[in-house]
């Protein structure tokens, strides 16, 4: 039975495209293995920073070293967006864009030196095909140069998520369900669209089969994931809305605990936040991409709203759970970004109620309309103005888990522990110290108390 390795990188949306994949290798007698020897090894990318294209690059070259003899095949949202390369890279076999993930399984089982359906072609001919926004107008190529081959296509024609939810027992003990996939909107720095194509739904039907089995199999929280999870539902025929979905989930399965993970300032609405709140089946933790606190960069941006805007949705968050995680997003140094602008970000920040706080320094991808823009800042600034912004977030986050101190709440134990300790998670999304060994997948009701350096020891109050 042949031996497969995954590498993954990126969000959690990539992480339930890896479980998928692995559910597939599985159905075709692939067994996990350490990456030294396996046969197979599935690097599965990001490419929203050219540092995660730095990442993955690395990794490949890595996994080459230690295990010449391993197939590597590479796949995710940098292998859509630049296969080629990718396809260059020592080891590499195969470069699988996300149109075709779900023939990784297949394509990986067939015997050497088989072309997959007859259809790769030259790079020759791919450098030769016409395309767009990262996008191939053919289904699938092939390097002349070596035995690398490229699978890739027009994700724009997708109608399909593809499903395998990260299962309880692996490397997560809360299984994460993707229920969308793409984007419709166009964000100016944003590449991700162009390599995840159209939003689209799964079926609620689905969704709640999926969650159902999760739930019977043991799992005590099911996160739900997308690449616009608050977009979910509105290309069905019959449009339905996020809301109603997580009304039918609590209604119709016996999961425990859902937790949601990022959603757009413009799909959290009141009626939303109202569901969330009067559930003790939904975590009280919010995900919430800001980016700018400046009206000028946002509107360059081509975000949806304004600062103020989104302020609003974090004090409501504020009013109706005071006890709520919210998270944010921010990119440092955009194009254009003045010292004015930055400035504006930093005192929105200091001024809402963040647990924690995603910085990114901005990033050109290809493709987009942000590395066509003039005025870039110098790496310096950029360098300076991240600084600060994860600065004022490690401030943020010392004060709100000094808030929690003397809270009694409930807990999920996790799969680490250290130093005579078991880590555990709250529902406002605070990783916690249990003292003793414990199994992972438990519920403790806990005592939350603040030690040094603002980590948060958890006091056993008894074991649900």
């Amino acid at each position: 039975m042949p031996g497969y390795y995954m590498e993954n990188f990126g969000c959690r949306a990539t992480q339930a495209d890896a479980a998928a994949i692995e559910r597939r290798l599985a159905e075709r007698g692939f067994r996990p293995s350490d990456a030294a020897d396996a046969d197979l090894v599935v690097v599965n990318t990001c490419t929203v920073t050219a540092s995660a294209d730095s990442r993955a690059r690395q990794a490949i070259r890595a996994f080459h070293r230690r295990n010449p003899g391993a197939r590597i095949l590479v796949t995710g949202c940098y292998a859509q967006r630049a296969p080629e390369e990718l396809a260059e890279l020592d080891g590499v076999r195969w470069v699988i864009g996300n149109a075709h993930q779900h023939e990784i399984a297949k394509i990986a089982a067939e015997p050497a030196g088989t072309a997959h359906g007859g259809a790769f072609v030259s790079i020759d001919q791919l450098r030769g095909v016409p395309q767009a926004a990262g996008f191939a107008a053919d289904d699938a190529f092939s390097l002349a140069r070596g035995p690398a081959k490229i699978l890739t296509g027009n994700l724009f024609e997708q109608r399909d998520v593809l499903v395998g939810p990260i299962e309880q027992g692996g490397a997560h003990t809360r299984p994460t369900l993707k229920i969308q996939d793409g984007c419709n909107h166009r964000c100016a720095y944003c590449v991700i669209p162009h390599v995840r194509g159209r939003s689209r739904s799964l079926a609620p039907e689905r969704v709640v089969e999926e969650i159902t089995r999760l739930a019977c199999a043991g799992a005590r929280e099911v996160v739900l994931s997308g690449i616009n999870l608050g977009g979910y539902g509105r290309d069905f025929a019959l449009r339905t809305s996020l809301a109603d979905l997580l009304d039918r989930v609590i209604d119709e399965t016996p999961v425990e605990r859902l937790r949601l993970s990022s959603l757009e300032p413009m799909h959290l609405t009141a009626d939303l936040i109202d569901r969330i709140a009067s559930s003790n089946r939904i975590a009280p933790h919010f995900h919430i991409p800001l980016q700018s606190g400046s009206d000028r960069i946002l509107a360059a941006m081509h975000r949806w709203y304004r600062a103020e805007h989104y302020a609003r949705r974090i004090e409501l968050i504020a009013e109706r759970m005071p006890d709520a995680a919210v998270g944010a997003d921010v990119i440092a140094g955009f194009p254009g970004e003045t010292e004015a602008d930055h400035r504006a970000t930093v005192e929105l920040v200091r001024r809402l109620a963040f647990s924690y706080l995603h910085v990114f320094s901005f990033s050109p991808r290809p493709g987009t309309e942000a590395a066509r823009l003039p005025g870039a800042v110098r790496p310096d600034e950029i360098r300076e103005r991240s600084r600060e912004l994860r600065a004022l977030a490690a401030e943020k986050a010392a004060r709100f888990r000094a808030s929690q101190s003397g809270r009694v709440t409930r807990a999920l134990t996790l799969q680490t522990i250290r130093d005579g300790a078991t880590d555990a998670l709250t529902g406002n999304y605070l990783t916690v110290s249990i003292p003793g060994v414990w199994r992972a997948n438990e519920w403790h009701t806990v005592r939350l108390r603040e030690l040094a350096a603002g980590n948060l020891e958890a006091e056993r109050v008894s074991c649900v």
